[in-house]
C-alpha cells in the first residue's frame, strides 16, 4: 500500500500528477479545515500531510515528474513538522469552549512589530540560503517558506492575523506552483487563500463574541444605577 501510494500517479490534460501530492494537500485543508474549528486534530492530520510532501518537493532525491527542487516547500514541510507538534502540545493542554482548544486573540502591537521583524530577516536570509542551494524561484519560495513558519506559530498561539499571513502566502505561492507545474498544490493554494478568508471571519466572531460575553460578565462601577 504504501509503495502503490509513493508511485501512483495521474494523469490530466497531459500533465502527470503524483497522488501522494493529492492526497498530502488534502491532509492539509482537512487541518485547515479543523484549525478553523480549533480542534486539537488539526496538528497531527497536518503532519502527516508534511510527510507526504516534503517528498515531493525533493525531485532530485525522490522521483517526482517535475524533476524541480523546491527547497522552501521542502524545509517548511520540516519546520511545519515542528512547529506542529508545539501547536499541539500547546492546544492539547487546554480543551475549552466546547471542546474548542484555543481562544483567538488579536496580537499586540509589540507581538506585530516582532513577527514583522522576524519576516524581513528571515526572508532576507532564505533567500540567500536557497539561491545558494538552487532552489528553483528562491524570493517567491523564500516567502512562502517564512510566511508559512509565521502562520503556524500564530495558529499556535491562536493570533487571529495568521489567517491573513497565509493569504499573503497564498497569493505568493498559486503563482510560483503554477509555473512550477505542482498544479494539485497550486489549486489547493488557491482554495486555501479563499478558506482562509472564511476562516477569519470565524475567528474574529469568536473573539468578539468573548468581548460581548466578558462585557455583560463585568461589574457595575460603584454608584451606577
Amino acid at each position: 500500500m504504501l509503495r502503490w501510494l509513493f508511485e501512483a500517479e495521474l494523469h490530466v490534460l497531459g500533465s502527470t500528477i503524483l497522488w501522494r501530492e493529492v492526497v498530502g494537500n488534502g491532509f492539509g485543508l482537512a487541518s485547515a479545515v479543523l484549525g478553523m474549528r480549533r480542534r486539537v486534530w488539526a496538528w497531527p492530520v497536518g503532519m502527516a500531510g508534511n510527510l507526504l510532501l516534503l517528498t515531493v518537493f525533493l525531485g532530485a532525491v525522490f522521483a517526482t515528474p517535475q524533476q524541480v527542487d523546491l527547497y522552501g516547500q521542502a524545509g517548511r514541510q520540516v519546520f511545519f513538522f515542528a512547529v506542529s507538534a508545539y501547536g499541539f502540545w500547546r492546544w492539547h493542554r487546554g480543551e475549552v469552549d466546547g471542546g474548542a482548544a484555543v481562544l483567538p486573540r488579536w496580537a499586540s502591537a509589540r507581538e506585530r512589530l516582532a513577527l514583522g521583524a522576524v519576516a524581513a530577516a528571515g526572508v532576507a536570509l532564505a533567500y540567500v540560503v536557497l539561491r545558494a542551494l538552487g532552489s528553483w524561484g528562491p524570493l517567491a519560495d523564500a516567502w512562502i517558506l517564512v510566511g508559512s513558519l509565521l502562520a503556524t506559530y500564530g495558529m499556535a498561539r491562536g493570533l487571529i492575523e495568521f489567517w491573513l499571513v497565509w493569504v499573503a502566502v497564498d497569493l505568493v505561492g498559486v503563482p510560483l506552483l503554477v509555473a512550477a507545474g505542482f498544479y494539485p498544490s497550486a489549486l489547493l493554494y488557491g482554495v486555501y487563500g479563499a478558506f482562509c478568508l472564511v476562516g477569519l471571519r470565524a475567528w474574529v466572531r469568536v473573539r468578539r463574541d468573548l468581548d460581548a460575553a466578558a462585557t455583560a460578565a463585568a461589574p457595575l462601577p460603584a454608584g451606577a444605577p
